[in-house]
């Protein structure tokens, strides 16, 4: 069989299986134009229309049906025989594509990434950071790193580290200016470092003491969507910044900040690798998570 026979073949079940080219082509790491390309060349030589396409929508026709039922099992055969093969080796080879925020990846990458890669030098990672929460199938992301309680419901979910605690911190220049806050009402009498949210909207400081939780909402010469800027104005005497702790926890032992209001400061769910269920994970994938899995409890023991 030729190798663009074995392509179009391939192209035309994920087309089946995806009602879509353009997330075919992301499920394959092709262009949508060399999937239309490879279906259409496949079309050409059976002399049958496997497809029907609409602006909106593509459906198998009758003999698209038939086809697709008779070589998805050959397929299948094929695909088992290589990947058997392929599990021979000691190391995973190839690309593993991950969407996160960029504060998740911050705390993974030295421990969990660059760890990954001197364990697997035949892979490559590929890291895109945004804000906002992405479709990561419809991406054509293989996972994605979040914090635990924003990963959708549907993907499997694989934890990565413990609960989250949030800091209040300023320097030791701040607080030689400004009495420390006794509780969250007096951060009106100092000048803080604002988040926002990727959608634009600012950021509320959150609060929790004897299981009354409190929103406050501060004011300060700097707003920011990046924790290690905040981090790097509280650093510089700007004003107090609300972190999660694992951002600070150096320059808290170092001295170079101080946390307040460590009583009223809540935790939060930790960050997860996620990824879609209901398929057999590619090699370098499933290197990932067992690398996940075996260094996040040792890293916990630590912290």
């Amino acid at each position: 069989m030729q190798k663009s026979s074995l392509i179009g073949l391939e192209a035309v079940l994920a087309v089946a299986r995806c009602q879509s080219f353009r997330r075919a082509a992301n499920e394959l790491g092709l262009s949508t134009t060399a999937v239309s390309n490879a279906v259409a060349g496949l079309e050409t030589r059976l002399g049958a229309r496997l497809f029907h396409r609409t602006t909106r929508s593509v459906a198998l026709t009758e003999a698209g049906e038939h086809f697709v039922a008779r070589i998805a099992p050959a397929l299948s055969e094929i695909r088992g025989a290589m990947e058997e093969t392929t599990s021979k080796r000691h190391l995973p080879i190839g690309t593993l594509r991950i969407n996160a925020s960029l504060g998740a990846v911050r705390m993974v990458f030295a421990p969990f990434i660059l760890e990954y890669l001197r364990r697997y030098p035949d892979m490559k990672v590929e890291i895109v950071t945004e804000g906002r929460m992405i479709d990561i199938v419809a991406e054509g992301f293989d996972a994605g790193i979040r914090q635990s309680e924003m990963v959708p419901q549907d993907m499997v979910r694989i934890p990565i580290d413990g609960d989250l605690r949030m800091a209040v911190v300023g320097s030791p220049g701040h607080f030689a200016r400004f009495p420390a806050p006794a509780s969250p009402a007096e951060l009106s009498k100092h000048p803080c470092v604002r988040a926002r949210f990727p959608s634009g909207a600012p950021s509320r400081w959150e609060f929790s003491h004897h299981g009354e939780a409190i929103n406050v909402e501060v004011s300060g010469p700097l707003t920011l969507d990046d924790p290690g800027l905040m981090r790097e104005a509280a650093l510089a005497g700007v004003g107090l910044a609300y972190l999660a702790d694992w951002y600070v926890r150096d320059d808290l032992a170092a001295g170079r900040l101080v946390r307040v209001l460590q009583d009223w400061t809540p935790s939060y769910p930790g960050l997860a690798l996620y990824y879609p269920p209901g398929r057999q994970l590619p090699a370098g994938l499933r290197a990932f998570v067992d690398l996940i899995r075996e260094l996040s409890p040792r890293l916990l023991s630590r912290a």
